[in-house]
């Protein structure tokens, strides 16, 4: 299933995107308000399309993650325009990151702090969700691309 989950997320990046400077994890913990917001966490910094930087805002179901980027464009395009292709990337982004923080669990956990920090990651219970998380991502990959409510 993972060869399988990895060969469709690199089928997604045949359009030419254009690079930008990107946090890399930007979602609602690592933004913290003080006087306005302040963006934390900078250790993932990388190059990438502008979605891979907003995806991550989007919670709950499709129709509340549809109304949320409808926002966040809308705020986005104020600055710079927003290739509405880039959408077809969510999924993929959100499958990549599944299995890069599945990896990132597997490397370190021969130090003596992984299982202690996460003893789920070895139960059966943990595998069996995270199996059936990739089987419904595998789905997401080849529904449709999230759609904008308003249009933008």
């Amino acid at each position: 299933m993972l060869v399988r989950l990895v060969q469709q997320v690199s089928e997604c990046w045949h359009e030419a995107w254009t690079p930008l400077a990107l946090h890399g994890d930007c979602h609602l913990g690592n933004i913290l308000w003080r006087d306005g917001p302040l963006f934390v966490d900078l250790d993932d910094c990388l190059s990438g399309p502008a979605v891979q930087d907003l995806w991550l805002l989007l919670s709950g179901d499709q129709a509340e993650q549809r109304l949320q980027l409808d926002t966040l464009l809308s705020a986005y395009e104020e600055f710079a325009e927003f290739d509405h292709r880039q959408l077809a990337l969510i999924e993929p982004l959100r499958t990549q990151r599944q299995i890069q923080h599945l990896a990132w669990l597997a490397r370190r956990w021969a130090d003596p702090a992984f299982p202690v920090a996460f003893p789920w990651f070895s139960t059966e219970a943990f595998w069996l969700q995270q199996l059936q998380q990739l089987t419904e991502q595998e789905r997401a990959l080849t529904a449709p691309p999230i759609s904008l409510t308003f249009g933008l």
